[in-house]
């Protein structure tokens, strides 16, 4: 019964004008730790796989892949082939420090390359070391650490809430009074 539903997945055809592309990052650039990868498409539908519905696939992320994509053939599911088969179009990816390829292929709901292949133009990014962006979160910890010191001292300076003026009346104690006064037109 499976392999009805295979040779069906076989061989489909994307419409000619259908484009896949990377929105982020792109071709060049420079992530820190984990990146938010956003995948794009045009003049067709993202689906589940198992979906059958015509002019429609999922994505799936080639990382660091340099085999080559045969038409009708299916795409791997390993570490350098990641698939999005719930119809996602984004995903938050980690990769080591260093430089890296990224490409979209779309498969059909069966994990099958269209014939020809629909993919993406392959771009290439690089991953900074963690190490730096641990020593960046460091740095901005002291930073915040020093102006949470200084706000305490200020703080310090001031009233305590026993020596502070009672709160205005006039004046709205919050959100909910806010909206009482648009709704009903009291203050």
């Amino acid at each position: 019964m499976l392999l009805p539903s295979l040779a069906l997945g076989q061989g489909r055809t994307a419409p000619k004008d259908a484009y896949l592309y990377f929105v982020s990052p792109t071709d060049g650039d420079t992530v820190k730790g984990a990146f938010r990868c956003r995948f794009g498409l045009r003049n067709m539908g993202v689906t589940h796989a198992g979906d059958s519905f015509g002019n429609s696939g999922h994505h799936h992320l080639l990382i660091d892949a340099d085999e080559p994509i045969s038409p009708g053939e299916p795409i791997p599911q390993d570490r350098k082939h990641l698939h999005y088969g719930a119809g996602e179009t984004e995903a938050l990816i980690e990769l080591p420090p260093g430089k890296h390829t990224l490409q979209l292929v779309l498969g059909d709901g069966m994990h099958f390359n269209f014939d020809p292949p629909l993919l993406s133009k392959k771009i290439t990014i690089t991953v900074s070391n963690a190490s730096e962006r641990h020593g960046q979160n460091l740095a901005h910890a002291h930073r915040r650490t020093g102006h949470l010191a200084a706000r305490t001292a200020r703080s310090a300076a001031q009233p305590s809430g026993a020596d502070a003026p009672p709160p205005d009346p006039s004046k709205s104690a919050g959100a909910v009074d806010f909206i009482r006064n648009q709704i009903f037109g009291t203050k």
